[in-house]
């Protein structure tokens, strides 16, 4: 009996330490990296206080000279980052103090990198919007003159030929940039080392290269004379180089064994490719159209070469001078007359909501993945 005892009572014994080891866990839970809590937020608040109080001490009363603003915020900053490492570590143990000063020294670099773009957004904001409104966007500048107030006239015209020259530099530029991916990535001949180091050549011409080549073409050999169109063969081959890198990294994405398997099932590699190969890639595809639009949207030296820009109407890209946003912007702030300047600051925060609209639909194809998109994945890992 006593052996069936001791028996029974060891499956007990063996059950009571995986339950205290839950309780252990239930009574010190885990706590996440990047978790704060008010305390931690105190001490930080605690120590870039006391910095404050230690900068103006030092500047202001111990040493004979002063410093003002960014020196003085500059010095503050230094001062805050061993005062909070010393806070830290003193409560939390060395490894969390080296933890939340790297933290920190990498929150203020992003910070500093993108605080320049937070200031001409907002300043341009600031200037430009209450000069947008129906009519400034109904109205071009035909009638327009130099003592009319600001809210005279507009900048249709101009979005017009925005609209116009993007679209056609668009349908010119995809295809070929497409193609020249597919050659790069798919095919792979003698000439794609050359295609390839011209294209990255090409990122980086100067935008005004490619409006005086057009224009001594276009423009002065063939008569053709200023027009949308030839603004829109400049931005295209700004564009083209732009959508042929960006398709290219795009289609080397896609994975070997699908183009095997199409192959595997007797389809023929130009088939492959154009049913198999450019629709799984349709998203990153459309992202690097969008880049390239974003890439040229705002262009200015091509279009005055080669635009002419007007102050009239005109719908037809082919024939006489044409006006875009840029071109819109450049001769409205050349002018003396404050009206004038609003008006410029009008047309360029309207021109950076263009680009900001291209970027948000970028980032939004890219996250769109095949087949149902990021949505889709997020879906299948929450099952």
């Amino acid at each position: 009996m006593a052996a069936t005892r001791a028996i029974e009572q060891k499956p007990a014994e063996k059950q009571d330490i995986p339950d205290k080891a839950v309780d252990a866990a239930k009574a010190a839970p885990r706590r996440r990296p990047r978790a704060w809590r008010w305390a931690d937020i105190g001490e930080f608040a605690g120590s870039a206080a006391s910095a404050l109080l230690l900068t103006w001490l030092i500047f202001d009363r111990f040493l004979p000279f002063r410093i003002q603003g960014v020196a003085f915020v500059v010095a503050w900053y230094v001062l805050t980052l061993p005062i909070y490492w010393l806070v830290v570590r003193d409560g939390h143990g060395p490894v969390t103090a080296r933890d939340r000063l790297a933290s920190l020294l990498i929150t203020t670099g992003a910070a500093v990198a993108l605080s320049p773009i937070f200031l001409v957004v907002g300043y341009v904001t600031v200037r430009g919007l209450g000069v947008i409104d129906f009519s400034f966007l109904a109205e071009t500048m035909e009638l327009t003159g130099p003592l009319s107030e600001a809210d005279d006239g507009g900048l249709l015209h101009s979005l017009i030929g925005t609209l116009e020259q993007l679209g056609i530099a668009t349908l010119i530029a995809v295809p070929l940039g497409v193609l020249t991916a597919v050659y790069l990535s798919e095919i792979s001949g003698p000439l794609a080392r050359p295609t390839r180091l011209v294209a990255d050549a090409m990122t980086a011409l100067p935008s005004i290269v490619a409006g005086l080549f057009v224009y001594s073409i276009v423009v002065i050999r063939t008569g053709w004379g200023f027009s949308g169109f030839a603004g829109s063969l400049a931005l295209t081959i700004l564009m083209l180089p732009t959508v042929t890198i960006a398709a290219e990294q795009v289609l080397r994405v896609v994975p070997g064994s699908l183009r095997e398997a199409a192959l595997a099932l007797g389809s023929p590699y130009w088939r492959s490719v154009l049913l198999v190969v450019l629709p799984t890639a349709r998203a990153g595809l459309a992202t690097a159209v969008i880049l390239g639009m974003a890439r040229v949207v705002g262009e200015t030296a091509p279009v005055l070469l080669t635009v002419g820009g007007t102050n009239v109407l005109n719908v037809n890209p082919f024939s006489d001078y044409q006006d875009n946003i840029p071109l819109f912007v450049f001769n409205q702030i050349r002018s003396s007359k404050e009206t004038f300047v609003e008006r410029a600051w009008g047309g360029a925060l309207l021109l950076l909501v263009l680009v900001l609209i291209l970027f948000v639909l970028a980032r939004l194809a890219g996250g769109a993945g095949p087949g149902g998109g990021r949505s889709r994945r997020r879906k299948g890992a929450a099952k």
